[in-house]
């Protein structure tokens, strides 16, 4: 005969150790190719090859001066660069981060997580700066660093061992934050606020 005490004890599993299962469960659920975010880190590498010969021309894909009711260029601002360095930086971000994100939480995660970032990152360039210049991925890599660090930063407080380098991390935040003083179209503006975005999703994601 069971005691009441022990079916108490068997209600009562910490919150931590449930969370955990979740998570091991989605883990398991997603899938072992992060093909998204390969997909978006190879898409932001063709569009510097592109840009770079003059293919296509900057103006017509970033967000160069006012945007004159041409709003698709906030979309297609990440995936263009003409620094190549700035451009293999922000691509090793993306295929990194993002596939950790799409690993942990899936591919419509991680592909949400980007466009929200790199949405996000450039409409706040065009709108406050005064003469707007963004292009490249550093808003979308910022945010997908910041989605997904969050976790392992809650881990760490909580005295649990984090999976991963956070200081790493904190290295390749530090490289994307301080590209503008190499690459003059890495507008701080969207990569300060594709961060900011980022960490809000990565709370979220946190929590459930």
């Amino acid at each position: 005969m069971i005691a009441r005490g022990q079916i108490a004890a068997s209600g009562t599993k910490p919150k931590r150790q449930r969370k955990r299962r979740q998570r091991s469960r989605r883990t398991d659920r997603a899938p072992g190719k992060p093909l998204v975010s390969a997909t978006l880190a190879a898409a932001c590498a063709i569009g510097a090859v592109l840009i770079v010969p003059g293919v296509v021309l900057a103006s017509e894909v970033g967000v160069v001066g006012q945007l004159d009711g041409q709003w698709w260029r906030l979309a297609t601002a990440s995936f263009f660069a003409d620094n190549l360095w700035y451009t293999a930086a922000s691509v090793v971000a993306i295929a990194l981060f993002g596939g950790l994100i799409e690993r942990e939480h899936g591919p419509f995660v991680a592909g949400g997580c980007f466009a929200i970032c790199a949405v996000g990152g450039m409409a706040a360039a065009a709108g406050l700066e005064s003469i707007p210049l963004a292009l490249g991925g550093n808003a979308a890599a910022l945010g997908l660093l910041g989605a997904w660090v969050i976790t392992p930063v809650l881990q760490t407080r909580r005295g649990e061992q984090p999976s991963v380098d956070l200081i790493g991390t904190a290295v390749c935040a530090a490289v994307l934050l301080l590209m503008p003083l190499a690459a003059v179209e890495a507008s701080s503006t969207a990569g300060t606020t594709g961060l900011i975005l980022g960490l809000l999703a990565g709370t979220i994601l946190a929590r459930r």
